[in-house]
């Protein structure tokens, strides 16, 4: 499969998307109950390879209050310290 195709299915199934310096961004929100979001997060190298993969959980607020690193290694999930 060439690199324009990997970056049209990327396109199609995350809705915003960012270049970067020699990789791309890709992600995708999803409103979750009692006003909470969850924001899935594609980083692919120039090949369109994926290099990590994560979920952001933010609260009610927008602040960000927990993360989930799914790949290259599952890490589970990791709560975000909140200051004050």
């Amino acid at each position: 499969m060439s690199i324009e195709d990997k970056r049209k299915i990327n396109e199609r199934k995350f809705t915003r998307w960012e270049d970067l310096p020699g990789s791309r961004k890709y992600w995708l929100e999803i409103n979750g109950k009692h006003g909470w979001k969850a924001r899935y997060v594609k980083e692919v190298n120039a090949s369109e390879e994926t290099v990590r993969f994560y979920q952001e959980i933010y609260d009610e607020h927008n602040s960000l209050v927990e993360v989930h690193e799914k790949f290259p290694i599952d890490k589970g999930h990791r709560a975000i310290k909140k200051e004050g």
